[in-house]
């Protein structure tokens, strides 16, 4: 067991800390843009009364895949059964932070920014957890920054 600290800047566009991953960076990558698209890509604004329902799709989403994609038993393996229930080899924390850009994001040179700095820590296995950072650059244009972290700790 060792205490690792992962430091999160938006400016960064994303931050893994572990060793063993339960999917490939590229993926994870992947699959939050995809839970971000999903959820706010047809809005063209900020909107606060959104928000909440924004993080709340985009956590469902990445869930729902991550464990899709990590359970043990799949339709492939023919040694399970049907009443088995697929278990990921992972539990999983996913954070969606949206941040509002003050201004219009139809004049991104008159927009301001707010500061936001972002670190986790934790006493976990660094060789079985982790934690992996991901700001979703669809979001700019449209007067906003979307940072998604999701953490996974061996079962």
């Amino acid at each position: 067991m060792a205490v690792s600290t992962t430091v999160i800047d938006p400016v960064v566009k994303q931050v893994t800390h572990h060793l063993q991953s339960p999917l490939p960076t590229e993926e994870l990558q992947q699959i939050a843009t995809s839970a971000c698209e999903q959820a706010i890509g047809a809005h063209e604004a900020y909107n606060h009364s959104n928000v909440a329902d924004w993080n709340t799709e985009i956590i469902q989403s990445i869930l729902k895949t991550l464990i899709s994609k990590t359970s043990s038993n799949s339709t492939t393996d023919p040694s399970s059964t049907t009443s088995e229930a697929a278990q990921p080899a992972y539990k999983y924390i996913v954070n969606s932070t949206v941040i509002q850009h003050i201004g219009s994001p139809s004049a991104p040179e008159k927009h301001g920014r707010r500061g936001m700095h972002s670190a986790v820590g934790a006493f976990w296995n660094n060789e079985k957890d982790g934690t992996y950072s991901y700001k979703w650059e669809g979001a700019e244009k449209k007067g906003m920054d979307i940072v998604i972290t999701i953490t996974w700790i061996a079962i």
